[in-house]
């Protein structure tokens, strides 16, 4: 009868066996990926065997295992144990199951269940790694940031090694199997809880003693009854100061005032400033715009200088009040920290609790000084500052004004090349040409104190024939100098002589006297042109008109014209 049913598995009798047999399966409790209570049967040297309600066969576990979790002191047969069913069948038919497996599946359900409710979990601090430590929680490992042992950094943790801890979870992600706990999350949480306590004693307006306790570059850290505050340095004093240093040292007794009281961040800050009354609603008063009145320097900047006209009352000196020059001269240079001075009060404005100062209205104004001792048309004394390519620049003596020479108004020559006749810190005299406060310029001449070359001219016109010395022969003509005159003038190749042969530079020497006529003349200008051609033109057509020409049947022959000219040239030269 049985051997029918399984020879025929489509037959009512085995469809019928097949139901029965799931309906058991069904009603037992394991299934993969699951923990399940099994009972220890049998404690081999290498094995534990372990039968589960509902399996096929017996499950076994590794004694080894067991001496890892340290649970091989607690194994008897017949005692229950919790085991995780890996596969129900393998290959061979055999139940695969772990005790190690079921202890962190249900570890794991614990952490997670702690991190969502944000609950404490107890472990204890196993071994270091880079970067923070592994800590073993309810048979889980977790990672431990080193940012995350103490409230500050630690140089050793070996008094926290395997003991136990109160972690609060930070990360919890299963899939990478990761867990994050804070060591500091519980201690900041427990000093809050303190603070709070604390802090509930105080109230905004109370007048408290503080110790110091730190100071850095933007306030004082008090110590208040074990509670930390801060001043900001703005709360140090009504008067501008560059560091706190300058009024507190460590360990130091300071009464404050509580300025506000945050419950949330559980933080307090306190004032030193507000326990005196403000300056500038019971002093400035006592100061008015347009009057002088002495200060010290305070503190300087890119911008200015800040000045104390007493203690808690400031004002700025803007780099534009410091100094009649325009220029950008830094205020270093001018005023030292600690200096005292006078400055004039330009604006006071109460509200915004600003006083504005000026430096530069209780100086002289050189400007005004110079225009006043040195107008224009007067001499001038001063040194070579330095020397550019185009001018000398130059210190006016007893002055802190620069003045400029062009290369123009060094001499009449108006060369470039006389820049290199002058040297650095050299003394000299010029006449003042122009004084421009608005463009803070001076302008002086070396030229001008000499007699104008050009005067030789004033009563000369054109086609006056003048006499001149030849200084030098150029290719593209003769530089000459008047008798009686330094200006030097070129008269051009093409200007020296009527025929274009004759028109030969080397025909002249040095030191050679000529009779020219003057072709241009333009005193405004300063523009003088001379010529020797115009001269023999103007002496050809006298001759023609005095003696004729060859074709009117005249004596003279007209080849001989230019050598009777020279004769002339030649006597009047004796």
């Amino acid at each position: 009868m049985e051997e029918n049913i399984y020879k025929d598995l489509s037959s009512p009798k085995s469809k019928e066996f097949e139901k029965l047999l799931n309906t058991e399966f069904s009603k037992s409790q394991i299934s993969e990926g699951k923990i399940a209570d099994g009972t220890i049967t049998k404690i081999t040297n290498k094995l534990v065997f372990v039968e589960l309600p509902g399996a096929k066969s017996e499950g076994t576990l590794d004694v080894n295992e067991m001496k890892l979790l340290k649970e091989e002191g607690n194994l008897k047969v017949g005692s229950k144990i919790s085991v995780l069913v890996v596969k129900l069948e393998d290959k061979k038919g055999d139940l695969i199951i772990s005790r190690e497996k079921a202890r962190k599946l249900k570890s794991w359900k614990q952490l997670e269940k702690a991190f969502e409710n944000k609950e404490e979990v107890t472990g204890m601090i196993v071994s270091k790694i880079k970067g923070g430590f592994i800590c073993e929680i309810q048979s889980s490992l977790c990672f431990l940031p080193g940012s995350q042992v103490d409230l500050k950094p630690l140089k050793s943790v070996q008094h926290l090694m395997r003991q136990p801890q109160k972690f609060m979870i930070v990360k919890c992600d299963k899939i990478r199997g990761n867990i994050v706990v804070s060591r500091r999350a519980i201690l900041e949480n427990m000093k809050n809880a303190s603070k709070g306590e604390v802090l509930s004693k105080f109230n905004e307006g109370d007048i408290v003693e503080g110790t110091v306790k730190g100071i850095t570059d933007y306030g004082v850290f008090f110590d208040l009854n074990g509670i930390d505050c801060m001043t900001h340095i703005n709360e140090c004093s009504w008067s501008r100061i560059g560091h706190p240093e300058e009024l507190f040292t460590i360990g130091q007794k300071q009464k404050l005032k509580i300025i506000k009281i945050d419950t949330e961040s559980k933080k307090i800050s306190t004032s030193v400033k507000m326990l005196t009354p403000d300056p500038f609603n019971t002093k400035i008063n006592n100061y008015k715009v347009g009057k002088i009145y002495p200060a010290e320097v305070r503190k300087i900047t890119d911008y200015g200088v800040f000045l104390s006209l007493e203690e808690g009352l400031e004002g700025l000196c803007h780099q534009s009040e410091l100094t009649h020059i325009k220029k950008n001269i830094s205020a270093k240079k001018l005023l030292s920290l600690s200096q005292k001075i006078e400055v004039m009060i330009m604006e006071i404005d109460v509200k915004k609790r600003r006083i504005s100062l000026s430096y530069k209205n209780t100086q002289p104004n050189p400007w005004k000084k110079f225009e006043k001792e040195f107008p224009v048309g007067s001499k001038v004394e001063g040194t070579i500052k330095n020397i550019t390519e185009f001018a000398l620049f130059v210190s006016i003596k007893d002055f802190n004004l620069s003045a400029i020479i062009h290369y123009k108004d060094l001499s009449y020559e108006e060369s470039e090349k006389e820049l290199k006749k002058f040297n650095k810190n050299d003394t000299i005299t010029a006449k003042v040409l122009e004084c421009d406060q608005e463009k803070e310029k001076i302008r002086l001449g070396l030229k001008q104190l000499l007699p104008d070359p050009l005067d030789y001219f004033k009563d000369k016109k054109k086609k006056d024939i003048i006499t001149v010395i030849v200084l030098e022969t150029l290719d593209n003509g003769i530089k000459v100098k008047p008798d009686g005159s330094p200006m030097k003038i070129l008269i051009k190749k093409n200007q020296i002589a009527i025929d274009k042969e004759d028109q030969r530079t080397n025909r002249f020497n040095k030191g050679d006297k000529v009779d020219c006529m003057l072709l241009d003349l333009d005193l405004k200008k300063r523009k003088v042109s001379l010529s020797i051609k115009m001269l023999e033109e103007e002496q050809t057509k006298e001759a023609i008109k005095r003696y004729g020409s060859v074709d009117s049947g005249r004596s003279l022959p007209f080849a001989e014209l230019p050598k009777t000219l020279k004769k002339k040239n030649k006597a009047k030269e004796k």
